[in-house]
């Protein structure tokens, strides 16, 4: 039944089908912005690091914003690249796949770089990955499987880090 406002004299005047096509074209305009991936962040200056005798590229991000951005946006991380997550002092560290397309593996490291723990992460997961360790200077971010590939385990050293000092704080 219509009633007299303007507006649903409108509805009723509109068959069902119609109404329904612009009830669905509105939610998919207001959910949009939700879609929408945070643009990757540009290449960042890459160190070699060492793990027994395996070799990583990683892209340093040690600074706030570098590190707040991460990965979120790229679309593909070659075997054997990943990125360093350097953080000025010791702290339980918690990291999340917003916006990551990529799956990845994580490491936690102390500062003598010692891998405490190795978490696989789901892309666009939004699940935290908690550490369990309070002690942690650096994340190390790889294709997932990448450790596992390369026996590599909690207790296992990485060798060429940059000091915690040089990261910038929070």
């Amino acid at each position: 039944m219509c009633t007299v406002r303007p507006f649903a004299l409108t509805l009723c005047a509109m068959s069902l089908p119609l109404i329904i096509r612009l009830w669905v074209l509105a939610l998919l305009l207001g959910a949009a912005p939700a879609f929408a991936l945070a643009p990757p962040q540009p290449t960042l200056p890459t160190i070699r690091l060492s793990i027994g005798s395996t070799t990583v590229k990683a892209e340093v991000a040690d600074e706030t914003h570098e590190r707040n951005a991460g990965l979120m946006g790229r679309k593909e991380l070659a075997e054997g690249e990943g990125m360093l997550f350097v953080f000025p002092e010791p702290q339980p560290l918690s990291f999340w796949m917003r916006d990551t397309l990529v799956p990845l593996s994580i490491a936690y490291l102390n500062s003598q770089g010692v891998i405490r723990e190795i978490h696989d992460m789901k892309p666009l997961d939004e699940t935290t990955s908690q550490s369990m360790f309070r002690d942690l200077v650096y994340a190390l971010e790889v294709p997932q499987g990448w450790f596992e590939r390369n026996k590599i385990l909690p207790g296992d050293r990485v060798v060429g880090l940059p000091a915690p000092s040089s990261a910038q704080p929070d």
